[in-house]
């Protein structure tokens, strides 16, 4: 549906036109150029005319359809032309080139043909779509309308015990078409109050799955949403055991929003870590698609109806009339029944509309709704509301709405950044009135979430996102000008017209990823996508900086975020039509100087380039430049020279002032950038000497500075000037209507009086970090809107008096919300009291209070804190603190502080959180809180727990656990901060499985267990244990056994039915290990160090289950069964100290014939030249992913027989070969990824950069590392 954005892209063609700066220097031009530019207008006037026209016919028209495709890719080639000249005009090359574009003749003729006529009221378009965006917990409506029963249903089956077959816990499908609520419900019951008022769950959790089930990605995302910590393992194995152990006895409440995934297996996989879980745990689905939730879970599931329409009408009203009296407008009947009729009793529909109609005149409301498009076939899920709400947006909102189809579905995106990318791709130009394009972005982005197309991702969420249904939509009106490489079609698309490109941003991206970008030929952007805020190094292959984006002439948006990039051989001159360059988060050491040729650079991203040395010295040529995003580039030393003539620049992220010279630009350059806005840091400013050149910056001139941070040297000796600095922070004022202010190690003796002048009336957060050398602090109570106040590092600061808090007012700090003091080691004194009046309330709003490592301070906190929500204090050893005075205190953290009081009851049910640890400890009237006999003021000695266990003290000696039923093993936190316990008693916990998943501490003399059984045994470090009695109880239902180090054992026991890993190392008298042979249960075996071990377990073949299986350093085991090894392993390590022959018996037996096999590790055993053995005829399996070669002392090379049947290797690593000195001779398989080289002499000289015989081979992989270094890294030169 191309032709719903021509109009915006032929208005801005007209723009370009128009410019006098270009028409000046085209007309210079010889050849005519001039007049086929104006005769190439005309042309486009009479298309654009009939637009109109066209968008109604090319509903029912293919060739009219086909046409405006047609009309898309000229205009775009058009754009191209221009730019080029553009660019031109701004190197003053005059370089005639020829324009006629017979497509625009062709395409006039075909105007006629079609019969397209011109229709009165100028252009306008239309729509459709298919999925959603990224649902969070986090509630987005005040209010749901309509699902209070099915709310109340749901939780029923939430709260209510329920038995199950197979698992500890059920599954509870929710099943509804699209824009139903289906989302928004289960958002409802997980934040339920009865959910937590319940007690019930241990564990909550909220995914967003979609459409693609990745086992490894869900259970990650599981993971962190429980522990709230990034996962960065990286298998499915290393997870899943983590996410096992987060769940292990616990009860949880999961939700997995929006499935699409039918493969029973894949399900299986998932739910293996949950199975540990407590009892009557709960799994919340929501899908489209019946079928999904029978895979999952139950036969019956929750079919969610449509909304009656009195629902509908209330969320209507609730979006069109935001912010209008709605009964002051006539509202009829028959127009009431007309809308909730288009809704079709979807939630998203009824928004949908009213956030189209809110946007218009409400006498144009009843025309939309008689709108024909509500009467055109339906195309794919698109409902007819969201093509309508496309058909009435103003012509820029279409094009800003259509380039968002470059983000894959469920993609989180922010305001900023988003921006960024419509002004670099030039989905926005600059308008009549000169506002600033981040500006008109901004206001374009807002419009776009008005109409409810972009929505936020929850309360107080920075983030937003598109529905799937209007995601799709995006999709469908972006036509074939957008890629993304995750398409489902993209084996079978067309590429002529790609102009736009994203992909998600993998941990390694070879070559063969990147094959299909050869076919486009006019990409503008090239746009790798990270699936979260926090970057993980990833690596390219050089393929792509070498070869393939010095193609893409017509590149405007190009990032390489987050890979490991130590240097850019790109040639910028060959795409001098850049406007945004993206290098955040990779290992530069510098910008090439063909980078000062980009003249059309709008925006440079360096942040976070931690390796970054310098700029370009030649960065004034980037007169374009409007943001530079330097945040962490920590070595920079200094800002090149003629900073200042960066006129443009509305961004800049850090001003490093260096120590002067012909090569950098001083402070004085800033007075210049007069349109600087947002946030600004000036740091170097120990360089600064004479405060003239401070003054001259003029930042009190810079009305649009936000924030503000002010930093010296980390350089704490003579060569700094305390005068000299209090000097220049005196003249270093802002603009009155700064935001926040922050001032990093200066040197001065007291601060400035601008500091906590009420002048700043705007300032809501101000931080004073590491100004060492301040022996007070500046008054700042009388700053009106201070909301965050940070003190720290501070280490001369002795005493806080009344003075902080300012002179004559009644109420210092009214705004303040957090107040946090860091690190004084000096501090001793703090006087609360202003003008010794008791009764005022110093911090009416305070939140939260935080006090750590002041180990001076005496006396009390503050009280009279009638806000207060959280208290840490933590090494403050001579501080006290009562919490009777915080009637709202919900969480607590003190650690190493002189007293804590509680005096009078606290509701238990407040505190959501506490931890107390090395504190003495006096509690009354706290009930529910702590079940405990002790000694006042004295630390714990004894501590029974029965019933619960959700509070752990620190340095018992004695501890009782008894009765606790759903308990599955102690936590970590009760071995890890009680070292000095010495008698342990577990009794009557029906459902402990293990006793703990860490060390039990040293100084522990007695262990008492009654009446349990157990799921984990670790064994570690017993030089006189001899066996395992097999007829112990407990070890009936072990699952995974773990031994270590037990020198004298010679046996396991028997009987152990439902083992599913068993692990054994340095157990050297080890004679036998399961004579009957493993459990069918058995996945995991490692064996290592056990000499006297003969023979492994009979019937591995027929252990269905195993899959993965080491052996190492067992030189006893000679013979290997005929049978071989289950076909379904997938990772073998055959170790050193392995015997010859039963080495060859398993090369003979063939492991070509696990055609599950993934990982293969060989260690030492192997003593061929060649590796696959070809004297052998060594054939291995083509489903390797990864292959490990260690110690081979012989190896010499590898062989290519062996390695063209790798189809699927990704990973290699070769370590400790000395003789080997070649790779195959036809190279290594292209699907490698990573290749690992270590300790290998005679390859590595082979592999020089460059210049090695094998360096070809290895240069387009990725990820290569040679004895630990990356091979494009300029120090492994």
């Amino acid at each position: 549906m191309a032709e719903l954005l021509l109009s915006a892209f032929l208005d801005v063609l007209f723009d370009r036109l128009a410019s006098p700066d270009l028409f000046n220097f085209i007309r210079q031009l010889q050849g005519g150029v001039s007049s086929e530019l104006r005769k190439w207008e005309r042309k486009l006037k009479l298309i654009q005319a009939v637009l109109r026209d066209a968008e109604e016919k090319q509903l029912t028209d293919e060739a009219v359809k086909m046409w405006l495709d047609d009309l898309q890719d000229l205009a775009c080639d058009a754009e191209d032309i221009l730019d080029e000249f553009a660019t031109q005009a701004l190197e003053h090359k005059l370089m005639a080139e020829g324009l006629d574009q017979p497509g625009s003749s062709k395409l006039c003729k075909q105007r006629i043909e079609l019969g397209l006529q011109l229709i009165p009221g100028g252009t306008s378009s239309t729509a459709a779509a298919q999925r959603r965006p990224p649902s969070s917990s986090v509630p987005t409506e005040p209010v749901v309308f309509g699902r209070e029963e099915d709310k109340t249903k749901i939780l029923e089956m939430v709260l209510t015990d329920t038995a199950a077959d197979h698992a500890n816990f059920a599954v509870i499908p929710i099943v509804g078409m699209g824009g139903i609520g289906k989302t928004t419900l289960a958002r409802e019951v997980y934040n339920d109050k009865a959910v937590e008022d319940s007690g019930k769950f241990d564990v909550k959790a909220w995914v967003c799955v979609s459409d693609d089930f990745d086992v490894l990605s869900i259970s990650k995302a599981l993971l962190e949403s429980i522990t709230s910590a990034t996962c960065d393992l990286k298998t499915v194995d290393e997870v899943q055991v983590q996410l096992k152990k987060a769940v292990d006895g616990k009860r949880f409440l999961l939700v997995l929003d929006d499935v699409w995934n039918e493969d029973y297996s894949l399900w299986v996989d998932l739910k293996a870590p949950f199975l540990a879980a407590a009892p009557n745990s709960k799994m919340i689905i929501t899908t489209r698609n019946s079928h999904v939730a029978s895979t999952m879970g139950p036969i019956d599931h929750y079919n969610l109806e449509h909304l009656l329409d009195d629902d509908c009408w209330s969320i209507f009203k609730t979006h069109a009339f935001e912010g209008r009296d709605h009964n002051a407008l006539e509202i009829s009947e028959s127009f009431r029944k007309k809308v909730v009729g288009k809704c079709g009793g979807l939630p998203l529909a009824a928004k949908t509309l009213g956030g189209l109609l809110r946007t218009t005149t409400y006498d144009m409301w009843d025309d939309i709704l008689d709108s024909k498009i509500w009467d055109l076939p339906r195309q794919s899920s698109i409902l007819p509301v969201l093509r309508l709400s496309y058909h009435h947006l103003p012509s820029h909102l279409k094009r800003c709405f259509a380039y968002c189809a470059i983000f894959p579905k469920d993609f989180e995106f922010d305001e900023k950044e988003l921006v960024f990318l419509w002004i670099a791709g030039g989905i926005i130009r600059q308008s009549s009135n000169n506002e600033q394009l981040k500006d008109l972005g901004s206001q374009c982005f807002h419009d776009l979430v008005s109409r409810s197309i972009f929505q936020r991702t929850g309360f107080g969420s920075s983030k937003f996102a598109m529905h799937d249904l209007v995601h799709a939509l995006a999709q469908l009106v972006s036509g074939e000008t957008i890629f993304r490489l995750e398409e489902d079609n993209s084996s079978s698309r067309r590429f002529e017209r790609v102009r736009h490109s994203s992909y998600a941003c993998g941990e390694l991206d070879g070559r063969n990823k990147f094959k299909v970008f050869y076919e486009i030929e006019h990409l503008r952007t090239f746009l790798p996508l990270h699936k979260t805020d926090y970057i993980i190094t990833c690596y390219i292959t050089s393929m792509v900086l070498y070869d393939l984006l010095p193609k893409f002439k017509k590149l405007r948006l190009l990032s390489l975020q987050g890979y490991y990039i130590g240097e850019l051989p790109i040639p910028f001159e060959d795409l001098r039509l850049l406007r945004y360059l993206n290098l955040a988060d990779t290992d530069i050491r510098s910008l090439p100087e063909s980078s000062c040729s980009l003249l059309n650079l709008e925006i440079l991203i360096l942040r976070n380039c931690s390796s970054l040395i310098k700029l370009p010295s030649k960065i004034r040529r980037l007169i374009n430049l409007c943001h530079l995003d330097i945040r962490g580039a920590i070595l920079l030393k200094e800002m090149p020279f003629g900073m200042k003539e960066l006129k443009n620049l509305q961004t800049l992220s850090n001003f490093v002032v260096g120590k002067g010279g012909e090569t950098a630009s001083g402070l004085e350059d800033l007075k210049i950038l007069k349109f600087l806005s947002g946030e600004l840091c000036i740091s170097g400013l120990q360089n600064v000497n004479d405060s003239k050149n401070a003054r001259e910056a003029a930042l009190c001139e810079k009305l649009n500075l936000e924030a503000l941070s002010l930093e010296w040297g980390s350089q704490f000796d003579n060569s700094r000037d305390e005068v000299a600095e209090e000097q220049v922070l005196g003249v270093l004022q802002p603009y009155k209507f700064v935001k926040e202010l922050t001032i990093k190690r200066y040197g001065g003796a007291r601060f400035p009086l601008w500091i906590g002048d009420p002048l700043f009336s705007k300032m809501n957060v101000l931080e004073l970090d590491d100004c060492w050398n301040c022996t007070s602090l500046p008054s700042l109570g009388l700053l009106s809107s201070l909301r965050d106040l940070t003190i720290k590092r501070m280490t001369n600061l002795k005493s806080i008096g009344c003075e902080f808090f300012g002179k004559c007012f009644s109420e210092p700090f009214q705004s303040l919300e957090i107040l946090s003091f860091e690190y004084l080691p000096e501090w001793e004194r703090w006087d609360t009291n202003v003008d010794r009046n008791e009764h005022v309330e110093i911090f009416p709003r305070l939140q939260k209070l935080s006090i750590v490592e002041c180990p001076e301070l005496s006396g009390k906190v503050p009280e009279l804190l009638p806000s207060l929500k959280t208290l840490v204090v933590s090494k403050c050893q001579k501080l006290k603190f009562s919490l009777s005075s915080y009637p709202m205190l919900c969480r607590l953290e003190a650690d190493e502080c002189k007293e804590l009081l509680c005096r009078t009851p606290i509701d238990s049910k407040l505190i959501k959180s506490m931890t107390i640890s090395n504190s003495s400890l006096d509690i009354n009237g706290c009930e529910g809180m702590l079940h405990a006999s002790r000694t006042s003021s004295s630390l714990l000695q004894t501590e029974t727990i029965s019933n619960a266990l959700d509070f752990f003290p620190r340095n018992l000696r004695y501890l009782i656990i008894s009765e606790i039923s759903t308990l599955r093993s102690l936590p970590e936190e009760i071995m890890d901060n009680n070292s000095r316990l010495e008698s342990l008693y577990i009794g009557y916990c029906g459902s402990l499985k293990f006793v703990t998943k860490g060390k039990l501490p040293s100084s522990l003399k007695s262990l008492q267990i009654e009446n349990l059984t157990l799921e984990s045994l670790k064994i570690r470090d017993c030089p006189q244990l001899t066996c395992l009695s097999s007829g112990i109880h407990l070890l009936e239902a072990l699952e995974d056994l773990h031994i270590r180090n037990c020198p004298k054992l010679e046996s396991i026991p028997k009987g152990l039915h439902k083992l599913r890993s068993i692990y054994i190392k340095k157990c050297p008298s080890l004679v036998s290990l399961a004579e009957k042979g493993l459990p069918n249960t058995i996945s995991h075996v490692t064996i290592s160090y056990c000499e006297k071990l003969d023979a492994l377990p009979n019937g591995m073949h027929k252990l269905q289950s195993l899959q993965y299986l080491k052996i190492k350093e067992c030189p006893s085991i000679l013979s290997f069964s005929e049978e071989g090894f289950p076909t379904n392993l997938k990772l073998i390590r055959i170790g050193g100290g392995v015997d010859a022959k039963m080495y060859k018996a398993v090369i003979q037996w063939g492991l070509h014939r696990l055609t599950s096999l993934i990982g293969l590790s060989i260690e030492e055993c192997h003593d061929a030249e060649s590796f696959p053995d070809e004297e052998m005829r060594m054939m291995l399996p083509a489903s390797l992913t990864f292959l490990i070669l260690r110690r081979l002392s012989k190896l010499k090379y590898l062989s290519s027989m062996g390695f063209q049947s790798l189809t699927s290797l990704e990973h290699l690593l070769i370590e400790d070969c000395p003789n080997l000195t070649s790779f195959p001779e036809v190279g290594l398989p292209s699907s490698l990824l990573s290749l690992e080289i270590k300790n290998c002499p005679k390859l590595r000289k082979q592999c020089k950069r460059d210049r090695g015989k094998e360096w070809s081979k290895i240069a387009r992989i990725p990820c290569v590392k040679i004895d630990d270094k990356f091979i494009y890294d300029p120090e492994a030169e």
